[in-house]
């Protein structure tokens, strides 16, 4: 069964994550949350990550300000981590780049928009999940229609 883990860094990012489930839902995705900050309690995280690497699994992070739990997720797993941080004022928005900037053999992907964070994993899963990968096709083939329908209302 595929799967999508949600580790957020606190409490605070509960509905960040929902967005990311409601579009997990639409292409019929399990997904879990777990809070566990790799500054507050990094053996707590180490242990879910190894716990539910597992299973066929992508890790969605969400971490703002000192984002140390994509990195830190992405160095203790094979596999895939996506980090998609709340966009947030603080710093003028420049706290994106501690989900940017990674020290080498580090490599969570970065995604700001939590749907299509949740497109990116479906997009991944869909590789070994055809049932997943029909939907992720029937998604963008409905992105499509859309844009042709629109276009040809303003015609």
């Amino acid at each position: 069964m595929s799967k999508v883990v949600i580790i957020m860094g606190s409490k605070a990012d509960f509905e960040w994550a929902q967005k990311i489930t409601d579009k997990l839902d639409s292409f019929d995705i399990q997904s879990e949350c777990h809070i566990a900050s790799a500054h507050k309690v990094p053996l707590v995280c180490y242990d879910i990550i190894k716990e539910k690497e597992k299973e066929n699994v992508v890790f969605i992070t969400i971490a703002g300000m000192s984002n140390a739990l994509s990195g830190f997720s992405d160095a203790q797993t094979h596999c895939p981590v996506i980090a998609c941080p709340p966009v947030g004022n603080s710093f003028g928005g420049n706290d994106v780049y501690s989900s940017l900037r990674m020290p080498s053999g580090v490599a969570p992907m970065v995604i700001l928009n939590p749907g299509n964070a949740a497109l990116a994993a479906a997009k991944i899963l869909g590789l070994s999940d055809e049932s997943i990968q029909a939907k992720v096709k029937e998604f963008q083939e409905n992105q499509r229609q859309k844009l042709i329908e629109d276009n040809a209302s303003i015609q």
